[in-house]
């Protein structure tokens, strides 16, 4: 197979939506099905009846589970099959990782180990690293952990102060430093730990508890995530084999930024679980709880909560396994017997780095959401310990800061299109004068037709549109941080819109009369909310790099250009209300 034919990364900007396929979770294969639902069992059978205890920090009871998980099979869906692995696609990883979600603190201490802990030594270690670590990290023997941050370097890791001196007798690297909350500190026997060598070159390496001179710090009280294990890795003179340097030297960055393109998916993938979670007991709460003589899901303040709640889950995982879909295409193109098939295999996956941070950052951004409707829900309740949504709350909030803040992932999001504009990778600039000089000639609204969906498509091409007139409008003026973020904010609610018409657009003709009537409703609860949140960063991002005249003018063009006419929008709330209280859970 090649690439040809194959989307590239950010490419969704420039082309047309009609026409277009995705890979939706209405394509999971029935072997994938059956993968989620013993992870499912396990979670409800194995975690959940135990998760008061791990929340207690019984770390013993900890890896107990997490032992218990291997046995499953579930550590080992992204390591090579000549490895022992399963070797699945993302979208099955993907699916692990949501189903595991709801769980918290176990489902990071899960992904600690399975993702950015043992994917560095699956990408880039040698045929020996693999044979002496890999079997013990998936049978759970070994619990792994990942050092990247440091005291005074989270969003800038490339400023690291650890170092790596080599000794006179070229045996072994010499580690000096600390790195700061460190997931599996207190129990994993192996860490991937970036330092400085000389000082100047960063790279990785493979660091065994048991080698002298590194120790763990005290456990950080967090607000959420009690479960997990966070502390200071300290390392003071750690003598470690030359044959333990991972990678190139200076070539840490690759591993670095490589490896968080998956974690930062596996995380949307995490996040959306929980959502999930959190929605149901959400609904469950509101369809049993009474007010005034009447359940909380009769009243229309709280059927709109459940309706915005539902509409971004919607999203959110129609991005999620879009951006799955998307690398597994690119990597089935790959020969598996290459001897270099892992560097092309993460030039695959870094082409999609920017549809990996975007659902990050919408799937981390939903669930807060969801979270926090869930509580107020609950009313005072929800600030009880005694119910889930309290956890759930808590927990919630550290999702928008690891695996790179949201903020440094909506300027990574524009950063990477420009950059690609510029090279010539992606014919961007050509798309901004076409539009440029269609709107000096007359209005750039798409008119929508009476086909499928034809309103909402319309409206999406329109603000595509408006996109690229508000890049060129900016000019060269586009380096503050406020811009790059407002640019940023467009381009993920614009991916975020087209996943959900896509995928409704895939699967409408393949569903009941009830379930088309409520696919129809989420999608124009989707495009409602997504056109105003693209309006409000076209409004900031126009403020803050237009000026006089122009700006008067572009102000009156975004207000005009994001005019999507939601008739039966109420109705469409209250459709996907009811459903939700029918179903006791998000029903899609």
């Amino acid at each position: 197979m090649t690439n040809e034919g194959l989307v590239k990364g950010g490419e969704f900007l420039l082309r047309e939506a009609v026409g277009r396929t995705q890979f939706t979770p209405e394509d999971f294969t029935s072997e994938q099905r059956q993968i989620a639902e013993t992870t499912e069992a396990f979670v409800d059978n194995e975690i959940f009846p135990d998760l008061e205890q791990m929340e207690e920090q019984d770390f013993p009871l900890l890896i107990e589970k997490l032992r218990s998980c291997a046995k499953l099979g579930l550590f080992l869906v992204d390591i090579p099959e000549k490895f022992g692995g399963l070797e699945l696609d993302k979208s099955t990883s993907m699916l692990v990782a949501e189903k595991l979600g709801p769980t918290g603190s176990f489902a990071i201490t899960s992904s600690g180990q399975t993702g950015i802990g043992s994917l560095p030594l699956v990408y880039y270690g040698t045929a020996q690293q693999k044979q002496k670590y890999l079997e013990k990290l998936t049978s759970g023997e070994w619990i792994a952990s990942y050092c990247l941050t440091e005291p005074d370097c989270g969003s800038d890791p490339l400023s690291s102060r650890t170092t790596a001196t080599l000794t006179e007798d070229g045996s072994s690297y010499l580690l000096n430093g600390v790195k700061q909350f460190i997931t599996n500190a207190a129990f994993a026997d192996l860490f991937t730990v970036f330092a400085k060598i000389d000082g100047q070159h960063f790279s990785a390496f493979l660091v065994e508890r048991s080698m002298a001179g590194l120790s763990i710090g005290n456990e950080e009280k967090k607000m959420g995530l009690k479960g997990t294990s966070t502390a200071q890795v300290v390392l003071a003179n750690v003598r470690v084999p030359v044959e333990n340097l991972l990678g190139e030297v200076g070539k840490g960055h690759k591993i670095a930024f490589n490896v968080l393109n998956i974690g930062r998916l596996k995380l949307a993938a995490t996040v959306t679980g929980a959502a999930k979670a959190a929605f149901a007991e959400a609904v469950n709460y509101a369809v049993e709880r009474k007010q005034f003589g009447q359940t909380l899901a009769s009243f229309g303040a709280i059927r709109e909560k459940l309706a915005d709640m539902l509409g971004d889950l919607f999203a959110a995982e129609s991005l999620l396994y879009r951006t799955s879909g998307l690398l597994d295409e690119r990597i089935e193109t790959l020969d598996r017997d290459d001897d270099n098939y892992y560097e092309h295999y993460q030039k695959a996956i870094e082409e999609y780095a920017g549809e990996c941070a975007i659902a990050k950052v919408f799937c981390s951004n939903t669930l807060a959401h969801v979270a926090d409707e869930a509580l107020q829900i609950h009313g005072g309740y929800g600030y009880i310990r005694d119910y889930p949504v309290e956890r759930i709350y808590r927990d919630e909030r550290v999702n928008r800061i690891f695996e790179g803040t949201n903020e440094i992932n909506r300027l990574l999001i524009p950063g990477l299109l420009l950059r690609r504009a510029d090279s010539g990778a992606l014919d961007l600039w050509s798309l901004v004068k076409a539009v440029q000089g269609k709107f000096q000639s007359g209005d750039i609204k798409d008119v929508g037709d009476n086909t499928l969906f034809g309103t909402e498509l319309s409206q999406l091409a329109t603000q595509k549109k408006l996109f690229l007139l508000l890049l060129g409008a900016l000019g060269e003026n586009r380096s503050e941080q406020e811009i790059l973020l407002a640019l940023g904010d467009m381009i993920i609610s614009l991916f975020a819109l087209e996943s959900s018409i896509l995928r409704t657009s895939k699967i409408f003709s393949t569903v009941s009369e009830r379930q088309k009537r409520l696919l129809q409703a989420v999608v124009k609860v989707t495009t409602f909310t997504g056109v105003d949140r693209f309006q409000s960063a076209a409004m900031r991002c126009a403020t803050y790099g237009v000026h006089g005249a122009n700006l008067v003018a572009l102000q009156k063009t975004i207000t005009s250009l994001c005019a999507y006419p939601a008739i039966g929008l109420l109705k469409a709330k209250q459709q996907l209300a009811e459903a939700a209280a029918e179903s006791g859970s998000y029903p899609f």
